[in-house]
């Protein structure tokens, strides 16, 4: 076991320590994983992420690693059969929001040709670097999560909060708030 300092909502799990040291926190820019993180942020709503860490590849399998196209061609009858998998987080509302998200990325890209780019500027495409002396410190949200939110939802995407729109640019890299003393910062 490793004795690196991480932060402290880190549990000792070790699908937990790798999410941590990895990838939580890493400016990320490929668009299938940047969905594909903005989705399960969303299925993350009322429950811990560990929980949906655990499904991550059963997610993976039923939404065709992502592929956007594909996710927003799904049927009400084929995301409702997806009810049946225990992998997945079992709520219709959840899915159903995945096929519109994919739905609404692909508008956006269609209008502005690159969905990395356009969600990066928010950040001016530079992470924003916070000093959080403990993970309780950090904010929920901000004033720029809450405008991602209110972007988000007027194209047309499902379960984007400013929380989770918040947990989405910490996780995705555009916002650091790792902790102080963890060796990822």
């Amino acid at each position: 076991m490793s004795h690196l300092q991480r932060c402290n909502w880190c549990s000792d799990d070790p699908l937990y320590m790798a999410y941590h040291d990895h990838e939580w926190g890493k400016p990320l820019f490929d668009e299938a994983a940047l969905f594909e993180l903005l989705c399960l942020e969303g299925q993350q709503a009322g429950l811990s992420w560990i929980t949906v860490l655990k499904k991550r590849e059963a997610y993976r399998q039923h939404f065709f690693q992502y592929s956007i196209q594909q996710i927003a061609e799904l049927s009400d009858i084929e995301l409702a059969a997806k009810l049946q998998d225990a992998g997945l987080i079992r709520h219709l509302g959840k899915l159903k929001a995945i096929r519109s998200n994919a739905q609404a990325w692909l508008k956006l890209k269609a209008e502005f040709g690159n969905v990395v780019d356009w969600l990066w500027q928010i950040v001016e495409h530079h992470p924003i670097i916070n000093t959080v002396p403990c993970y309780k410190t950090a904010p929920a949200q901000t004033a720029l999560s809450q405008q991602l939110s209110k972007t988000l939802k007027q194209r047309g995407f499902k379960f984007v909060g400013p929380t989770i729109c918040y947990a989405f640019m910490q996780a995705s890299g555009m916002v650091n708030d790792h902790e102080n003393d963890c060796f990822c910062k």
